[in-house]
């Protein structure tokens, strides 16, 4: 019989009259991977930051070791050796790894940077980390980032980790040897829960699976013993089906010919460099490669919002049947030829939507410099808003809710469902489901679908490669701002797009 880590029992957490858990109950065993699911709002994430001492229970007791403890603060959580790795990493980036491993850390003797770095030498070794203690935040990459949160915790001596969307930035080799790491982890009787979106990790690498819906505890199964298919019933409350429906391009034509086009950063780095490729009607074309690499840049430049040293964007106008070169044209002249951008950033409030006005008023804000009249109409916005909250299963009480009341995952489908909405002859959509449920995810995987069979161009940068492969048509992969390669996403495999990611391997360029 495996000792329980930690139990939590009839835990619930109240935010003014949103209940974000009720009653849950839990148990987290020694030498165990512990995967917890749930929709967007299921309260997977509060529930973790009452593990780790970021927010306090209003009801219900947490064990440790079959003892009733208090963790009122993350110093309490770590008395407990208990460690989370959040997904935003809280490092400092002008300070070395050993520096930020060992900040606020009492170490008995004071604090010893070559005795530090002889230790975290040894927890590398044991686990199978890389890092260089001496190196600075600045210059490392997301993955080294993570790897330095966790030798982070294992320093302060935790043995039960939690970590938050652990793989959402990583590419398939990095996320390989996380894994690796973490078998190893649980190999030496650490208990580890991670919180995920992505099925097929779940079910590669936890021993058990707990889901979450709408804040209350569901079930636990044992991986081995369920399916994608069970766990989605879980945590939806209904059969849905997991199948993208990836449908043969018809009559496609090019829409959007980018050649060559170069841009800097206003300090001189190369940004976009020499890219050219195309897109057609009736096809979605995928864009991977690991976070910065010149994505954002590429669709901020199609979309007028990024100047260009050079190139050309020659769009098709199925409309007049002319070619513009977008490069002429302000953004505005180019959302009104029909090519549109829905960027779904990290700060979704930031871009995109204003957080104190309703989901009506954000409706408006695409549409009010057609008004002719002082007193703006009303009434098209507010079609749009209830046909969106409909069809995209918004959680809103009514389309008058400020946008800002709204979970990230709903605040995302109002931002995505108002492009689709304005009818676009070319779609440009970046990370559209980031941090969605799965259920949410195959929605908008089914309205781009549906976008792709009413001949629209759609350009889709993604971060999760199965989706990718299973959405697109062809997969172009851009490294460092330049493109290392074009595959055809029905004959790829995860291996082949990773390795052009790192620069590793050639794709054939198939424009």
């Amino acid at each position: 019989m495996a000792a329980a880590a930690i139990e939590l029992k009839n835990i619930t957490k109240t935010f003014g009259n949103i209940v974000a858990n009720k009653d849950v109950n839990l148990t987290v065993n020694r030498g165990e991977i512990l995967s917890i699911l749930g929709e967007n709002g299921s309260g997977k994430t509060t529930l973790m930051n009452m593990i780790s001492g970021i927010y306090f229970p209003d009801h219900g007791s947490i064990y440790i070791d079959g003892r009733e403890v208090v963790i009122r603060s993350p110093r309490d959580a770590f008395q407990y050796k208990i460690g989370m790795i959040h997904q935003h990493f809280k490092l400092v980036d002008v300070f070395s790894a050993a520096e930020n491993i060992v900040l606020g850390f009492q170490e008995e003797g004071g604090f010893n940077i070559k005795r530090s770095a002889e230790r975290i030498a040894k927890i590398s070794s044991q686990y199978g980390f890389e890092i260089d203690p001496g190196k600075k935040i600045y210059e490392m990459s997301i993955s080294e980032k993570q790897t330095v949160e966790i030798v982070k915790v294992l320093y302060r001596g935790a043995d039960i980790l939690i970590l938050d969307e652990p793989t959402a930035v990583l590419t398939p080799q990095e996320t390989q040897k996380l894994f690796a790491i973490l078998r190893r982890m649980r190999d030496d009787g650490k208990a580890i829960i991670i919180i995920t979106h992505k099925m097929h990790e779940v079910l590669t690498l936890s021993d058990r699976v707990s889901v979450l819906r709408k804040g209350e505890y569901v079930g636990t199964v044992s991986t081995a013993q369920t399916s994608e298919a069970e766990l989605t019933e879980m945590m939806v409350g209904k059969k849905i089906s997991l199948n993208i429906h990836r449908s043969e391009p018809k009559d496609s034509v090019d829409r959007l010919e980018v050649s060559h086009i170069n841009c800097v950063s206003r300090d001189g780095v190369k940004l976009l460099n020499d890219i050219s490729f195309r897109v057609r009607s009736g096809e979605i074309l995928g864009i991977a490669g690991i976070a910065g690499s010149g994505q954002r840049e590429l669709l901020e430049a199609i979309a007028g919002l990024q100047h260009l040293q050079s190139g050309e964007i020659r769009y098709h106008n199925p409309k007049t049947g002319q070619i513009d070169n977008l490069r002429d044209k302000t953004p505005l002249q180019i959302r009104d030829l029909g090519v549109r951008l829905s960027f779904v950033p990290e700060d979704r409030l930031g871009m995109g939507l204003v957080g104190n006005m309703n989901i009506v008023d954000n409706m408006m804000l695409r549409s009010y410099r057609k008004g002719k009249s002082f007193f703006l109409e009303r009434k098209a916005p507010k079609d749009l808003a209830e046909r969106i909250i409909e069809e995209l299963e918004v959680a809103t009480p009514d389309a008058n809710t400020p946008v800002r009341r709204l979970s990230g995952g709903n605040v995302q489908k109002v931002l995505v469902g108002r492009e689709i909405a304005a009818a676009p002859t070319v779609l440009m959509v970046a990370y559209p489901v980031r941090g969605l449920d799965i259920n949410s995810s195959y929605m908008i995987y089914n309205l781009l679908n549906e976008q792709k069979e009413k001949g629209v161009a759609i350009i889709f940068v993604g971060e999760d490669l199965d989706v990718l492969m299973e959405l697109c048509d062809r997969v172009m992969v851009i490294g460092s701002g330049r493109i290392t390669g074009t595959v055809d996403a029905r004959q790829a495999t995860k291996e082949q797009i990773g390795r052009l990611m790192t620069g590793s391997g050639r794709g054939d360029e198939n424009e």
